[in-house]
């Protein structure tokens, strides 16, 4: 049987909110089998509990963020990355601030602090969101594909004309069956251009950003001293951002992903797409014998804790 998981101990950190700027304390509690994902904002009295909730969604300029009572949980996704990427079904997140901190930009350092806790496995079967018909969503020319699979594929394709990222891939496939959460997406950093700045601050946002917590490029190349983490960071960080985007439907997919020039406002068109059409997907479990692509990425992630 694939069982759920949480943590095995509390563990904690503090860091800066990308788009608010402030310091936020974030702590990572065990949670009960079943609980799911939850986000609670402990700085307001009393306590608001916010569950990983696709139409919770509220906010997807440069982020994913979760609202509730007039009240926000911003930039979830990195975290919500490394969650699906550990196979994390059920925790607490606590947070003392509207947003969630940025560290270095990845979900590397959330990783980090998994595997600091440990994880542990629970007595009870792990529910999949298995696709089981292919749903799309387009805007323009930009599009999300989810198709049936057994395991979690992800291609992604971007498109930027700027230098410094067409010198690199701008196209990914990923497969969990084959590839490795830790090794190949966890240290994609967010990026950004330099011309934006005044502008996104101007909307109250970036207001947190530095080149320690995002790729920083002017107009033909990239400025961070260290370069990049990867030949093809850009579109893989694409790929970090559409795992957690995704895992906010609550379970980890059985499904093919393929996206071009999308991001966390069509990632949330898609879930919405696809939990609208009730013959589109199922709810299972493996009580004996799973697939073995699925096998694979559940045992890989036992492996990176």
């Amino acid at each position: 049987m694939i069982r759920q998981r949480t943590l095995k101990s509390i563990v904690q950190a503090t860091g800066v909110g990308l788009h608010g700027g402030r310091k936020v304390t974030l702590l990572l509690r065990p949670a009960a089998p079943d609980t799911g994902i939850v986000f609670h904002r402990v700085d307001l009295d009393p306590p608001l509990s916010m569950p990983a909730d696709p139409y919770a969604v509220c906010d997807t300029r440069m982020c994913s963020g979760l609202e509730k009572d007039g009240q926000k949980v911003g930039t979830v996704e990195h975290l919500m990355s490394a969650l699906a990427g550990l196979g994390i079904d059920n925790l607490h997140v606590e947070v003392d601030a509207p947003e969630i901190p940025i560290l270095d930009g990845s979900s590397g350092p959330f990783v980090f602090l998994l595997q600091s806790a440990g994880i542990e496995e629970q007595p009870a079967a792990k529910k999949f969101l298995r696709v089981t018909k292919a749903v799309e969503y387009r805007e323009g020319d930009k599009w999300v594909r989810l198709e049936p699979y057994d395991g979690f594929r992800l291609t992604f394709s971007i498109v930027f004309d700027h230098p410094a990222i067409d010198a690199t891939s701008t196209s990914v496939t990923i497969d969990f069956a084959e590839h490795s959460y830790v090794r190949d997406v966890a240290r994609a950093r967010t990026f950004g251009f330099m011309q934006d700045v005044d502008m996104m601050r101007a909307h109250g946002l970036a207001l947190g950003g530095s080149m320690d917590n995002a790729i920083v490029m002017d107009e033909y190349r990239v400025l961070n001293a260290d370069g990049l983490r990867y030949a093809d960071e850009f579109v893989k960080h694409k790929v970090l951002d559409a795992i957690g985007d995704l895992y906010l439907c609550g379970h980890p997919l059985l499904a093919a992903y393929s996206a071009h020039k999308a991001g966390h406002a069509l990632n949330n068109q898609i879930l919405r797409v696809l939990l609208e059409d009730a013959s589109a997907w199922e709810i299972v479990t493996f009580d004996d014998k799973a697939p073995s692509a699925v096998e694979h990425q559940f045992a890989a992630a036992a492996l990176a804790v």
